[in-house]
């Protein structure tokens, strides 16, 4: 029986060797595998995974399948897949990997079908497709789940959703909301890997530019940040009046979207949110602006509105580019069909700064088995003590050593007597 729907598994020599470069970066997932492989904490436990399918999740899947998990994995997104390290996967590490790069959306709800008819005892989501399916569909196999991890700020509005309105019928553990993954992760991952995509798919020059960047969270700071330091001139949008203040006591301008339209010559939106740029925003836009996302749907971006508005589309008009002609005959430029940039165009985030997040995924698959029976239907924090774990070791792995409390000191915080 075939257990695997992937490109082509002769890719599979270039994707261990893609596989093997980012364990090198993972150190600490490194050391969870290791006793993985000595203790099987996930011991005869079925995981169906909805994850982007690159060499980090590669990584983490190695882990868990040490853990003693039977595996099946699938695309979270139709654009993210890396063809070789799918392939490699199936080939060289046995996991039951379903995911094609540009596979259509039919094909992308086929697999995620054929995750839940594994049966899994957990799940690892991105973006909520797999758990949200499930409590479409599958409603009474939700009794069977103990849990799952979703590491997306998208996925955990929407099992936050969830859970208010009483629809909510597995524990989910937030890991997007974890430190040491929104913190690292979101900002410098998601910051470094969406330049890239955008350069890789249009070669432009951000210096001297004007960007604009919609939403101001952990994600859209590390992106400013960056064109920031590349000489761009950032405009920041946002419907939430702290993180505006925020961005414009960071050094940012701060305008609605329907003003920064008409100066932007580069927009990302990141925002978790729907139709953020639409039909008002492309009618101003100037000649030759390019729309890109960075958001895990592609709903931010009104592709629909676009192409009715356009007198004529001219897909590919470079690798992940599709223009759009105005009326006025003003070029619009979609990158990648509106999907992620940094996974579309680029190989997503790089391995250090997965390799906390994926940790993080790992021992909360232990914490979930240790606490099976105990967990109500409600979303989840990742454990203060895990988290600090985490961080421990990476420092060491990173060659920094920090200060300890003294006894005095530990006295003095956890006491009110003393004052000046």
């Amino acid at each position: 029986m075939k257990l695997f729907d992937i490109r082509n598994i002769n890719l599979a020599i270039e994707g261990k060797r893609r596989i093997e470069w980012a364990q090198r970066d993972m150190p600490v997932l490194n050391l969870i595998q290791k006793r993985f492989e000595k203790e099987k904490p996930l011991a005869g436990k079925k995981i169906s995974a909805c994850l982007h399918v690159t060499a980090e999740t590669a990584n983490l899947m190695r882990t868990l399948k040490a853990g003693g998990a039977d595996l099946l994995l699938v695309a979270s997104n139709p654009l993210s897949t890396q063809d070789d390290v799918a392939a490699s996967l199936v080939n060289d590490y046995g996991v039951s990997v379903y995911a094609i790069n540009g596979e259509n959306k039919e094909t992308y709800y086929s697999h995620i079908h054929t995750a839940i008819k594994f049966k899994p005892q957990m799940t690892l989501d991105d973006g909520a497709d797999l758990v949200s399916t499930i409590h479409f569909d599958y409603q009474e196999q939700a009794k069977t789940i103990l849990g799952s991890m979703e590491e997306t700020t998208t996925g955990v509005i929407r099992l936050r959703a969830m859970a208010r309105d009483g629809s909510l019928k597995i524990p989910v553990i937030a890991v997007n909301d974890a430190k040491t993954k929104n913190l690292f992760d979101n900002r410098y991952g998601t910051g470094q890997s969406t330049v890239d995509g955008i350069i890789r798919a249009t070669d432009i020059l951000l210096a001297g530019k004007t960007v604009v960047v919609a939403g101001y969270g952990w994600c859209g700071r590390g992106f400013a940040s960056r064109c920031k330091g590349m000489g761009a001139h950032v405009i920041v949008t946002e419907v939430d009046p702290i993180k505006a203040i925020e961005a414009a006591m960071d050094g940012f301008q701060v305008m609605p979207m329907l003003q920064a339209a008409r100066v932007g010559d580069l927009f990302r939106t990141l925002t978790g949110d729907i139709h953020v740029i639409r039909k008002e925003h492309f009618a101003v836009m100037k000649d030759g602006a390019i729309i890109a996302n960075s958001g895990h749907f592609n709903v931010e971006i009104d592709i629909e509105a676009l192409k009715k508005m356009a007198k004529e589309t001219r897909p590919g008009v470079r690798r992940h580019v599709d223009a759009f002609v105005m009326p006025d005959g003003r070029m619009l430029h979609l990158l990648a069909e509106g999907r992620l940039i940094n996974l579309a165009a680029a190989e997503g985030h790089p391995a250090s700064v997965m390799d906390m997040s994926f940790a993080t995924q790992a021992l909360m698959a232990e914490w979930v088995v240790k606490q099976a029976g105990k967990l109500e239907t409600r979303v989840y924090d990742v454990p203060a003590d895990i988290e600090n774990w985490i961080a421990d070791l990476k420092l060491k792995s990173m060659g920094i050593a920090i200060d300890q409390l003294t006894e005095e000191q530990k006295m003095y915080l956890s006491s009110w007597q003393m004052g000046t």
